[in-house]
C-alpha cells in the first residue's frame, strides 16, 4: 500500500508538467484491482469460517448418535451378563446338590453311582460352557467400554475445539460492535451531517457524504469535515491488530480536466488519500495498518441518489490472524 501511495504520490508530481503515461496508469489501474481482489478473498474467508463451525456442529451432533448407540449395545449385554450369572449360580447350586446326592449314595449300587457320576460330569461340562461364555461376555463388554471410552474422548476433544471457535466468533463479534459504538459515540456530531456508522461481517464502516468533507471536484477536506476525521482518528488510534482502509468513491457525473484530478478515478484515489493524511497527521495511528483505495463511480450506494454516492468510506476491519489459525489446526 506504500508503493500505492507513493505512485499516486508520482502521478501528482508528474501531473502538473504534463499527462500521466499509459504505463503509470496501468500500474495504478492494477493496484486497485488487487486490492479490490483482497476485499473478495476476506469475504470468502469469512464465509468459510463460518462453513467449518457448520461441519464441526454436524459432526458432534453424529458422535453424539454413536455414543448413544454404544450405551444402548452396552446395556444389552449387561443383560445378557445377568442372565448368565443366574443360570451360573443354578448350575453351582444344583452341583452342590448333586455333589451331596454322590455322597449319600456312595455307599449303594456301583452301577448307580457311575450313572449319577456321568450326569454330574455332563453337568461339569455344561458349567463350563457357561463359565466360558461368561467370558467372553466379560471381553465383548470391555471392549465396549473400551470404545465408549474413546468416543468420549473424541467427543470432548471436538466439544473442546467446537468451543474455541464459538468464543473466538463471540469474542470477534463483540469487538466489533463494542467498536461501533466507541466511534458512533465519538462522531454524534455529525450524526445529521451525512455520517453513518454500522457494523457488517465483524466490520465497523464509517460512511462520510463528500458533502461534510470535500467541496465540489475538490480534493481538499474543509474544517467541519476535518475535526470529524480527527475526532475519528483520535477515537480509534489506541486499537490494536485492526486494518483500516479509507475508500473513495464518486458519483456517475464525467470529470473531465487537464490538471488533476482529471477523472473521476483519480478524484476518488486523491479524496481517500488527503484522508489518510489527515488521520496519521493528528493521531498515533500507525500508516501500515491504512490503506487508500479509489472506487470511483462503481459501487453507487443508491442509485437514485448521487449525493449518497459520493462518499468516503472508512473500514474499520480487525486481524483474523488467530480464527484463521485455529481453522487450519
Amino acid at each position: 500500500m506504500k508503493s500505492l501511495i507513493a505512485l499516486l504520490g508520482a502521478a501528482l508530481l508528474i501531473s502538473g508538467t504534463g499527462c500521466v503515461s499509459h504505463r503509470k496508469y496501468t500500474e495504478l489501474e492494477s493496484r486497485k484491482n488487487s486490492l479490490v481482489t483482497e476485499n473478495d478473498q476476506l469475504k470468502k474467508q469469512n464465509e468459510s469460517l463460518i462453513a467449518s463451525q457448520t461441519e464441526l456442529t454436524s459432526q458432534l451432533e453424529m458422535r453424539n448418535k454413536e455414543i448413544e448407540e454404544l450405551k444402548l449395545d452396552t446395556a444389552d449385554m449387561g443383560r445378557q451378563y445377568r442372565q448368565l450369572r443366574l443360570q451360573y449360580d443354578k448350575i453351582n447350586e444344583l452341583n452342590d446338590i448333586l455333589s451331596r446326592k454322590s455322597n449319600e449314595l456312595l455307599s449303594q449300587a456301583t452301577g448307580e453311582n457311575q450313572k449319577l457320576a456321568g450326569e454330574l460330569s455332563k453337568t461339569q461340562e455344561v458349567l463350563q460352557k457357561k463359565e466360558d461364555m461368561l467370558k467372553a461376555l466379560e471381553a465383548d463388554l470391555n471392549e465396549k467400554q473400551a470404545d465408549i471410552n474413546k468416543a468420549n474422548a473424541a467427543l470432548k476433544d471436538r466439544e473442546a475445539r467446537l468451543k474455541e471457535l464459538e468464543d473466538l466468533l463471540a469474542a470477534q463479534s463483540a469487538a466489533s460492535e463494542a467498536l461501533r459504538e466507541k466511534v458512533q459515540a465519538a462522531l454524534l456530531g455529525f450524526k445529521d451531517k451525512g455520517l453513518t456508522v454500522r457494523e457488517e461481517n465483524g466490520k465497523v464502516y464509517v460512511s462520510m457524504e463528500a458533502k461534510l468533507l470535500f467541496a465540489s471536484g475538490s480534493t481538499t477536506v474543509d474544517p467541519n469535515g476535518k475535526k470529524a476525521l480527527v475526532d475519528l482518528a483520535k477515537a480509534i488510534e489506541n486499537e490494536v491488530d485492526m486494518e483500516i482502509i479509507v475508500e473513495g468513491h464518486t458519483d456517475t457525473d464525467k470529470l473531465s480536466s487537464t490538471v488533476a484530478p482529471r477523472d473521476n478515478w483519480e478524484l476518488s484515489v486523491l479524496r481517500a488519500t488527503e484522508v489518510v493524511k489527515i488521520m496519521t497527521a493528528n493521531s498515533n495511528i500507525k500508516p501500515t495498518v491504512l490503506s487508500a483505495a479509489g472506487r470511483s463511480e462503481y459501487h453507487p450506494i443508491n442509485a437514485a441518489d448521487k449525493a449518497k454516492n459520493r462518499r468516503i468510506e472508512i473500514i474499520l476491519q480487525p486481524d483474523l490472524g488467530e480464527l484463521y489459525k485455529l481453522i487450519e489446526e
